[in-house]
Formats: C-alpha cells, sequence, structure tokens
C-alpha cells in the first residue's frame, strides 16, 4: 500500500448520547460537539482530557445553533453570523482543550452544516473564515475546494456506516437503509474505503457504536492498515 498504509478512524463525541471513553479507547481522531447542536464545557472538558491521556486528535464539530434538532436541520443563516458562530465553537473548545493538554487539530462541521457546505459556497466560506487555518476534514465539495485554494489542508472522511446514493452523497438518514447495524457489513465497507480516504467516521449516537468500532479496528489492522490520528 506504500503510503497509504495509515489511516485514521474517527467518531462523533461528547454528544451526550454514546459511550465516550469507550470509543476514546478505539478511535484515532475525536470531533468534539462545540455546544450549538450537544454537548456542555464539562463534557468537553472531560472528552479533551481523555483524548489527551489516550494521544487521541481533537477535532471542533462545528454545527448550526440547533440543540433543539441536534443540528440536523438546516438553516439559512447569514454569512457573517454563521462566521461568529463557527469561531465561538472553535474558540470554546480550543480553550478548554489546552487546559487539558490537547490542541484542536481540524475542524468538521456536523448534521445539516456538514452536507451543507459540500454544495453551498457562501456558507462553506464562513466555516473556514471562522475557524482560523485548521485543517479540514470532509467530504469532496466546496468546503474542501474553498480550503485547498486558501492552502489549508484538507482529509478526505468516508462512512462506512452509512448507505451512498448514486450522487456520491449519503443517503438521508430517514431512507430505508441509510445507517448500516450489522458490524460485518461496515467492517467489509471500512477496508473497502481505507485506500479512498484519509478517515474513516463512525457514528457514535448509533446502537451497537462501540462494538462496531471495535470490529472495524481489527478488520482494518487484519487487511494491513496502521491507525493514525490526523
Amino acid at each position: 500500500m506504500g503510503s497509504r498504509a495509515t489511516v485514521d478512524l474517527n467518531a462523533d463525541l461528547g454528544e451526550e448520547v454514546t459511550d465516550d471513553a469507550a470509543l476514546l479507547a478505539v478511535v484515532t481522531s475525536a470531533n468534539v460537539a462545540c455546544g450549538y447542536h450537544a454537548g456542555t464545557p464539562a463534557i468537553m472538558r472531560a472528552v479533551c482530557a481523555e483524548a489527551a491521556a489516550r494521544g487521541v486528535s481533537v477535532g471542533a464539530q462545528v454545527s448550526y445553533d440547533d440543540r433543539e434538532n441536534f443540528g440536523r436541520v438546516a438553516r439559512d443563516v447569514p454569512r457573517e453570523v454563521l462566521r461568529e458562530q463557527v469561531a465561538d465553537q472553535v474558540g470554546t473548545l480550543a480553550e478548554l482543550a489546552r487546559a487539558a493538554g490537547t490542541s484542536v487539530r481540524y475542524v468538521k462541521p456536523h448534521g445539516a452544516l456538514y452536507h451543507r457546505v459540500i454544495a453551498d459556497e457562501e456558507q462553506a466560506a464562513a466555516v473556514l473564515a471562522g475557524s482560523g487555518d485548521l485543517p479540514v476534514l470532509g467530504m469532496p465539495g466546496r468546503l474542501l475546494e474553498l480550503a485547498l485554494a486558501a492552502g489549508r489542508p484538507v482529509w478526505h472522511e468516508g462512512f462506512p456506516d452509512r448507505a451512498y446514493g448514486a450522487d456520491g452523497r449519503l443517503v438521508p438518514r430517514g431512507a430505508p437503509g441509510a445507517v448500516l447495524e450489522d458490524a460485518t457489513a461496515i467492517s467489509t465497507a471500512a477496508v473497502g474505503m481505507a485506500g479512498r480516504v484519509d478517515s474513516l467516521c463512525l457514528h457514535g449516537d448509533t446502537p451497537g457504536a462501540v462494538a462496531h468500532a471495535h470490529a472495524v479496528r481489527a478488520a482494518l489492522s487484519a487487511a494491513g492498515w496502521s491507525l493514525r490520528g490526523l
């Protein structure tokens, strides 16, 4: 595999719906909720401390300001407002990460914002403007294109526990079969994706998330991949 013999395994943490400590024992990068869709300063601090202790990379998972809908409903937020919201989230997590002995190494949008910035240039630009010079994790689209144009590192992400449509995007969560729940199927998908992406994401809010993460990590190791954080 040459230079592609390493891959990252990430999960969304600090969302108050999963076993953060158990996932941090398996993943190599943690997308930490920054309070706008989920999370609190105490939870962020705890996740960062555990990540630091385990050598797991910390990323800021920024979202629309919408705890009621877990950040999964698209919002039409003015560019400057969104920029300030992203900056607030990144700044909050960065301060807590520093106190825990680590740092924020990348930014990744969450939920509806993640999908919006694939095609929406204005909102993608707002996310970039609010996140300083952090590397960007995401799927191909405007956000990564604009980041590359600005000279920022980008990392491509794949989702082995989600179904993809013909357009290359994720099948909407409400559609039948959108979320994979069989550990073997997820592990097979992960190994198949590993050579095409920099990081594999496992959703921490799905049933069996910890078991899936262990299965994926074991399958990747068996296939000759080394895991390394972003």
